[in-house]
């Protein structure tokens, strides 16, 4: 491949990421006004999660055999396709004023996404220097971190631009009332989705109208998907990220919920808070890529995951604003543990680069698992903190993942940049 085809290839890789990280950081917007639109406790709110990541579980292992037949490049267009029906399907989900037509409509959106991951996080890694993998990987999963500032604030801005009602004050109203609130407040996320719909079709046909580098790896495998889990790093990768992703959505999205409930702040201003930690995970990511030029990525990742349980302990056990900014300053120490766990888990094993993909990004179901735990507790103990010493549980696995997983790369020195 030419350097001049990967840049381009690279370029437009990126922009996945934003895309992505864009449509899962509403899903905190959408917890906050659906969980008043239908009056709903923490663990139902939670579901929202589980549509959406239950999805990698179901379709990971599919696009992983579908784009070891046909390429990335058309496993990048079918994701997107489906990435733009699930969001069209939020406008009869609203029409029908149904908490489970979101669902399936968030799950056949996130269906679309689990094959845009499971492509293009392996393609960013063959696309250039091997040696420089994990750099490439977290440079362009900060875009994703872009989009986690972005959407809090924009659609924060339109789904939260009016407080919403308490669920007594839902209670309180007669039937044709309540009926008329919940299809006003479910009709506000219509918008957003159609516009988002309208731009993914549009990217989508710029990926098939331009020729992209398709990428073999030495040795491509024809063996079984499952048989990559012979490798040790996949081996713990899968595991790490099963962890990780649960972590990551506990915190992200439950952000505002805890502003309001931990730190008595009003939804609409609360998702300033979930845009501040986008923010954090921005500056992390490219602050980690540049900081790999000297550290090792295990040893960063060790860091990181280190102070993110120091910081947990912190949220549960502290009170009001302290809880709240240690809350927030997780998503700091977050930011490179999704692209560092994924490129260290394909790290070094050729042709079952494509099939570890998959399930690693399989392993992203942890994000449909953990939020319910994190709700249940949450619920049954009266005590949102307590619900999150499942976050606790989350990043420990992570240290236990850098520090038996020690990234082969070498320190580059200085000169070499």
């Amino acid at each position: 491949m030419s350097k001049a085809n990967n840049t381009l290839a690279i370029i437009l890789i990126t922009s996945l990421f934003f895309f992505w990280g864009f449509i899962h950081n509403l899903d905190p917007i959408l917890i906050a006004h659906l969980r008043s639109a239908f009056s709903l406790s923490h663990l139902q709110a939670s579901l929202i999660d589980s549509a959406v990541f239950v999805a990698y579980f179901v379709m990971a292992i599919p696009a992983g055999i579908f784009m070891k037949k046909y390429g990335y490049k058309t496993a990048i267009l079918i994701g997107l396709l489906l990435f733009a029906v699930g969001c069209f399907l939020f406008v009869p989900a609203a029409n029908t004023m149904s908490y489970l037509f979101f669902l399936m409509a968030l799950f056949v959106l996130a269906c679309g996404i689990t094959i845009l991951e499971t492509a293009a996080n392996p393609y960013m890694t063959v696309l250039g220097d091997p040696s420089k993998a994990t750099q490439r990987l977290n440079f362009a999963q900060s875009f994703n971190g872009l989009a986690s500032f972005v959407a809090p604030l924009l659609g924060g801005y339109i789904i939260l631009a009016k407080p919403p009602l308490s669920h007594e004050e839902v209670a309180a109203l007669d039937e044709t009332a309540r009926t008329a609130y919940i299809q006003a407040e479910t009709a506000i996320v219509k918008g957003p989705y159609i516009v988002l719909g309208c731009v993914i079709l549009l990217a989508a046909l710029l990926f098939a109208l331009i020729k992209l580098p398709e990428a073999k790896e030495e040795g491509d495998s024809n063996a079984s998907v499952w048989s990559a889990f012979r490798h040790k790093n996949v081996r713990w990768a899968v595991i790490a990220q099963f962890f990780y992703v649960g972590a990551q959505i506990c915190v992200l999205s439950f952000i505002i919920l805890f502003a309001t409930e931990v730190a008595g702040i009003q939804a609409f201003d609360a998702k300033d808070y979930a845009a501040i930690a986008g923010l954090l995970i921005v500056i992390g990511r490219f602050l980690g890529t540049f900081l790999m030029r000297y550290i090792l990525p295990s040893k960063l990742l060790l860091i990181y995951a280190v102070i993110a349980c120091i910081l947990t302990l912190i949220s549960i056990f502290a009170s009001g604003m302290v809880a709240l900014y240690s809350m927030v300053a997780i998503a700091f120490f977050m930011s490179i543990m999704f692209p560092t766990i994924f490129a260290m888990g394909v790290e070094g094993i050729g042709g079952d680069t494509k099939s570890a993909s998959s399930l690693i990004i399989m392993a992203i179901v942890g994000g449909a698992i953990f939020p319910p735990l994190l709700g249940y507790i949450s619920d049954s103990t009266g005590h949102m903190q307590y619900g999150y010493f499942v976050i606790l549980v989350c990043f420990f696995v992570v240290v236990l993942f850098a520090l038996n997983n020690k990234s082969g790369e070498q320190v580059i020195s200085t000169k070499n940049h």
